[in-house]
């Protein structure tokens, strides 16, 4: 018979670019998780997510930029701390979908993400030309 198998895929207190995660928002906890599919050539707004959240990329290749240029490749099988309160975007320069199951451990009162065009427009002008 078969051993059970488990394998931590990350663990950490720091989001991706080595930021310290913020404390948990109070309030009724609220768990969602999203399989998000990113088609090829294209990329997603520039956000931000109020509450901590991780994902594991399933399919594809993924590159995310944060704020300050900082840049996250992530191929099939890539696990991810994600960015919180800090703007970001992802985008899908391959020829094929990519796929990302995120988990997001939030509260009943706060969204999961908001779109960022105006308190960030430093962010949003550098990367607006690229």
């Amino acid at each position: 018979m078969d051993e059970i198998e488990s394998v931590t895929l990350i663990e950490s207190t720091k989001s991706w670019n080595g930021k310290d995660l913020p404390k948990y928002p109070e309030g009724k906890p609220k768990i969602t998780i999203l399989k998000i599919t990113i088609p090829p050539q294209s990329r997603l707004s520039i956000h931000r997510h109020p509450v901590i959240n991780a994902g594991v990329l399933t399919k594809g290749e993924l590159t995310v930029v944060d704020e300050d240029n900082e840049t996250l490749v992530l191929k099939a099988g890539d696990a991810l701390v994600e960015l919180v309160n800090s703007c970001h975007f992802g985008e899908n320069t391959g020829d094929s979908p990519a796929e990302i199951i995120v988990f997001y451990a939030g509260t009943d009162e706060l969204p999961i993400t908001v779109e960022e065009k105006k308190k960030y427009s430093d962010c949003y002008s550098a990367w607006k030309s690229s």
